[in-house]
């Protein structure tokens, strides 16, 4: 379908740019007309001939900035306004002009008769499939405004969970980093001017001083080949981390060390459960809920795990049955699928599941950074104590002599 850019004016005299979809240069100015603007400027965008460019491929969309939009949206329909209606608001409520003129081409397809799920569809790197296929349900039930309550609870809590797991590593992340910097500058500012010192009085320097005088010239004659290697080595973990065997390494490593693997492994359900249990209360198959829900981990053991149950699901077998056999869930997990398949009431046996599983990693989050405090400061203070020791002791001998 042909595209025009216009140059507009809205109600208030705020001038608006962007991209409207239509058949026919006449039916672009009418979408723009019955939008209520005064138009200055139209005409035809242009197309590549190339297929595989899109103009949809460039656009991004923060989670957080996601969550606000499905929130918005949600509650005006709920209080009753049409979704071209609940967009055009949007659409005026926000600051942006990235996410302006997003929300505008959505709005412009949707006025155009294209379903919102179709519309959805066309940028599949800011919507994640567990948003289609539930707006997919939503429009083919008739309870659009339901499913987007429940979309934007279930973002809403993803985003807490991520920023309290966040939030808890951040103080020893900004420790560490302070104990690395402030090591890194003694070791190369502070050490070689006692060094030189040291050098003069031709004193007998004792062993912890030597130490620390031979890391500091290690430090000072390869910093060059620290700056090259260190790129090259994350570079590489990358590319490893990208193959199927680097994904697989990775992903038991993270889940056998210990208190962290605890937490890893609580993470990850809490994200399967909590998105599956959406899926199948938003009325989605069950072999479908279970192939979308593979995407809400980036753990490739759990994908895997959770792609076998569906294959054991297609075959007629109960969810709970592969769910029960897997070694990578706990055994609670089977069973309070159990009770919600024979209840028929999965979507809550889930849900209540992903809570417990939301508890198990937030008590596992603060056992790491209860064990990781003590730890740092331990560590700190053997450093501290060494580098006293390696600089007091030849002071002492030196004076001592005079």
């Amino acid at each position: 379908m042909p595209q025009y850019t216009y140059n507009v004016k809205d109600n208030v005299g705020k001038t608006l740019k962007g991209i409207v979809e239509a058949i026919s240069l006449k039916q672009a100015i009418g979408l723009l007309h019955e939008r209520g603007f005064y138009i200055i400027e139209i005409k035809e965008a242009f197309t590549s001939p190339l297929p595989f460019q899109s103009s949809n491929s460039g656009i991004k969309l923060s989670f957080n900035n996601l969550v606000h939009i499905t929130r918005q949206l949600a509650t005006m329909i709920t209080a009753g306004l049409t979704l071209i209606e609940a967009l055009a608001i949007l659409r005026q409520q926000v600051n942006k002009p990235a996410i302006i003129k997003f929300i505008s081409q959505i709005e412009d397809e949707v006025r155009s008769g294209k379903s919102f799920a179709q519309t959805l569809e066309k940028y599949p790197k800011v919507f994640p499939p567990i948003y289609l296929a539930l707006v997919h349900a939503g429009e083919a039930s008739g309870k659009l405004d339901v499913i987007l309550t429940r979309l934007a609870d279930n973002l809403e809590k993803s985003r807490d969970f991520r920023n309290k797991i966040k939030g808890a590593m951040t103080y020893p992340a900004i420790i560490v980093g302070g104990m690395v910097t402030v090591a890194c500058i003694v070791m190369t500012v502070v050490v070689p001017r006692l060094t030189s010192l040291y050098k003069e009085f031709g004193a007998t320097l004792p062993l912890p001083t030597r130490i620390l005088m031979a890391a500091s010239e290690f430090l000072l004659a390869t910093w060059w080949l620290i700056i090259f290697v260190v790129p090259l080595i994350i570079v590489f973990l990358r590319k490893l981390s990208q193959t199927n065997l680097g994904k697989h390494i990775l992903a038991l490593m993270s889940l056998k060390l210990p208190i962290i693997g605890t937490l890893v492994r609580e993470s990850n359900l809490v994200e399967l459960t909590r998105t599956l249990s959406l899926l199948v209360d938003g009325g989605v198959p069950i072999l479908t809920a279970l192939d979308i829900s593979q995407n809400a981990t980036g753990n490739i053991l759990f994908r895997e795990s959770f792609a076998a149950a569906a294959k054991r699901v297609e075959k007629g077998f109960p969810l709970s049955d592969p769910l029960s056999s897997d070694k990578f869930f706990p055994p609670i997990l089977g069973q309070m699928v159990m009770v919600g398949e024979q209840t028929g009431k999965l979507s809550d046996s889930l849900l209540k599941l992903s809570h417990y599983f939301e508890t198990e990693a937030e008590t596992a989050t603060r056992a790491l950074t209860t064990m990781i405090e003590p730890l740092i400061m331990i560590v700190l203070g053997i450093g501290v104590g060494f580098m006293v020791i390696a600089v007091l002791l030849p002071i002492y001998s030196l004076t001592s002599k005079f």
